[in-house]
């Protein structure tokens, strides 16, 4: 099913989209999309929705099944809550990644902005997975407290621009960073530090990628060629010591 987004307030598009999935569609190939916000939320059905264009704020926020192919570039807040299904970005996106991601995966080709994979958290077998094949600004990894963030820092428009920034990790308490080549340590946060992968880690990651490459059509054999590190938080409880005990 295809629907022209031309011109077309977000509210009205997103009724069409909901009118479409409730009526049965299974692909949606949506054109001309130009900023329209919360485009696949909370979307319960296993649809793919293809965008052409550039989407708004909150893609694919609440989802939980859906898969979202953007052909261009993403903005802010994609996967926000998100639960189950994919999100696939081939281009660039914005800030905070993932926020609050519990499952599923969100793969985007190039660069990301700030925050990415804040609050990021999982349960049992259901583990969130980002990948950005880019590089990323500030604060990546914040708060996090479940799931795999991996980071590449090949796919960029910008060779020149550090692959991570400042604050890395800050806060992180649960789940682990995979990052291609070197960690600028200077920009760590104290909270987390930089270990080597073992056999298992390996095996893990290469599922993760080969998944990745697939979607975009790379070669899985290059992104392998370098090795990779693990960010991991050294404390469950990175802020414990700043709360006054309880009294007894």
């Amino acid at each position: 099913m295809k629907i022209d987004a031309q011109g077309v307030y977000y509210r009205d598009l997103n009724a069409k989209i909901r009118a479409a999935v409730a009526a049965g569609a299974d692909k949606i190939d949506l054109v001309n999309v130009n900023g329209q916000y919360f485009i696949g939320d909370g979307i319960n059905r296993p649809v793919t929705i293809t965008i052409s264009g550039v989407p708004g704020n909150d893609l694919g926020a609440f989802m939980n099944g859906a898969t979202i192919v953007v052909k261009d570039n993403g903005q802010d807040n994609i996967g926000n809550t998100m639960n189950a299904g994919r999100v696939i970005v081939h281009g660039h996106a914005g800030d905070v990644l993932g926020y609050g991601m519990r499952g599923g995966r969100i793969h985007i080709l190039k660069d990301v902005g700030y925050r990415v994979g804040i609050h990021m958290k999982s349960y049992d077998e259901n583990k969130p997975v980002l990948i950005a094949g880019g590089k990323a600004g500030d604060f990546f990894g914040e708060y996090m407290a479940g799931g795999v963030l991996i980071l590449l820092g090949m796919f960029t428009d910008d060779p020149h621009k550090a692959k991570h920034g400042f604050r890395f990790g800050t806060g992180m308490h649960g789940g682990v960073i995979y990052v291609r080549g070197q960690v600028d340590e200077a920009k760590l946060s104290q909270e987390v530090g930089v270990f080597e992968l073992s056999k298992e880690d390996r095996k893990e990651l290469e599922g993760y990628l080969k998944d990745y490459c697939k979607d975009f059509k790379l070669d899985l054999k290059e992104v392998l060629k370098e090795k990779f590190v693990k960010v991991l938080p050294k404390s469950k409880r990175p802020y414990g010591n700043m709360y006054c005990p309880m009294p007894r």
